[in-house]
């Protein structure tokens, strides 16, 4: 179940990808899509940390939610401080309502579970939503942005993220 819906997120991701579609380099998101799929990947973290911080019950769980957390509010904060620099207007878009869709059925679902079971299925879908949100960096989003400073903010997420996701990884090897 939680590698099929890392695969809808990744497809998702992926969806508007030219390269998937033969398409032009105009088709490419925009620099508003892409900071509005970015700032969305982020809450989407956010809102799931804040769920496993009240359902947990492994401390490693626990902190590592603390941590995502902290982490993904840090980088949007700092999104938003650039587009507001930028005067840009992050423009929703096909990738980041699919995106939020899926996040909310995941939410739910995660919200049926409980002790062991919440704890195992929550880090193991952070490892799953972090692949796919880096994959979307390196593929899509970083090779799309034309903007230099938002080119590198995506590039520091990036290593953020690819931190993240060695981080689950670990938490949900000590998990089995």
């Amino acid at each position: 179940m939680f590698i099929r819906w890392s695969a809808a997120v990744a497809a998702a991701i992926l969806l508007s990808s030219p390269a998937l579609h033969g398409a032009k380099a105009a088709d490419k998101p925009t620099d508003p899509q892409i900071a509005h799929i970015a700032y969305t990947a982020g809450v989407i973290d956010i809102n799931a940390a804040k769920q496993a911080q009240k359902k947990a019950k492994n401390k490693d769980v626990k902190a590592f939610a603390e941590d995502m957390l902290r982490d993904h509010e840090a980088v949007n904060k700092q999104a938003l401080a650039l587009v507001k620099k930028l005067n840009v207007t992050p423009e929703d878009n096909d990738t980041s309502k699919a995106l939020s869709k899926q996040a909310s059925d995941k939410l739910a679902e995660l919200d049926k579970l409980s002790g062991p079971a919440f704890d195992k299925a929550y880090v193991a879908n952070e490892v799953a939503y972090h692949k796919a949100v880096n994959s979307a960096l390196e593929t899509q989003l970083i090779p799309s942005a034309s903007n230099a400073e938002l080119k590198s903010l995506l590039q520091t997420g990036l290593k953020i993220f690819q931190g993240h996701q060695q981080h689950a990884e670990h938490v949900a090897a000590e998990l089995k």
